[in-house]
Order: structure tokens, then C-alpha cells, then sequence
């Protein structure tokens, strides 16, 4: 049982720093930061908008995080705001530019490259199951957290 605890927690730690490489690396050719990648990458599957307290919610990041990385892609000229009725920038939707469409779907090859590659030799069939089964634990792990008041 220990034995599965260290490379489950060794393993799930390897794959986020190797993630975190990654989205720097690809993101510095853009001129960002790790932290855009999935603003930008919800917001390309997003059309119609989100607001940034959706955006935090779907990046499973902090509001601030999601603040400072909204006003950073917009000074870049890839996100713009659209201010409701109330003039509220916490609520504006927030879209995507041409410019930010193009930075999203260059960014968006290189993700596919870099999960074709990590998941080189598996078939269809384990890497459905192996999705499957990290979504499973990850779900698992947040009612235990939940249950327990660390969430």
C-alpha cells in the first residue's frame, strides 16, 4: 500500500513539474507565462465569453491569479472586455482577439503534440482507461477533502 502511495504521489509530482516546464517553455515563444495557458485555452472553447469568476472556476485557479492573467492578455491585445449594464470588470465577459485567437490555437498544437508524446506507447484502449481512472481518483480525493473540511 505504501509502495503505491510513493509512486502515485512521486508520479502525479514528475507529470506537474514536467507540465509546468512545458507551458513555460511554449509560452515564453509567445510572450506569457505558463500561468495563460488555460486562460487562454478556456476561453478558445468558450465563444461566447466568460467572466472572470467563471474563467477562475473552469482554471481551477484563484481570482487574483485569474485577474492579474486577464489584464496581462489584455494588454497584450488577446483578450478584450465586454463591460455589461453595470460597468462591473469583475463581471464583463471576457473574449478572445484575433490576435488572442491566433496565440490560443498555436498554443493549442503544441498541447496536442506534447500529449501525444507523453502518452507515447500507449493504445486507445489504456489511455482511455487511464484517464478514466485519474479522473476517478482526482473525483475520489476531492469528497474525501470535502468530507474533511480541507477543501
Amino acid at each position: 500500500m505504501t509502495e503505491r502511495f510513493e509512486t502515485f504521489v512521486l508520479s502525479i509530482n514528475r507529470i506537474y513539474r514536467a507540465v509546468q516546464r512545458i507551458k513555460t517553455r511554449e509560452m515564453t515563444e509567445l510572450g506569457l507565462k505558463g500561468t495563460h495557458v488555460m486562460c487562454l485555452y478556456q476561453l478558445l472553447r468558450h465563444k461566447d465569453g466568460l467572466t472572470a469568476a467563471e474563467l477562475s472556476g473552469l482554471c481551477l485557479e484563484d481570482k487574483a491569479a485569474v485577474s492579474r492573467a486577464v489584464s496581462r492578455l489584455e494588454a497584450l491585445g488577446l483578450v478584450q472586455l465586454q463591460a455589461g449594464g453595470d460597468k462591473r470588470r469583475y463581471r464583463a465577459k471576457i473574449h478572445l482577439t484575433d490576435a488572442g485567437i491566433a496565440a490560443a490555437d498555436k498554443m493549442t498544437a503544441a498541447i496536442r503534440r506534447v500529449v501525444q508524446k507523453g502518452g507515447d506507447g500507449l493504445t486507445e484502449e489504456q489511455r482511455a482507461v487511464f484517464y478514466q481512472a485519474l479522473d476517478m481518483i482526482s473525483k475520489n480525493l476531492e469528497r474525501l477533502c470535502a468530507a474533511e473540511g480541507t477543501v
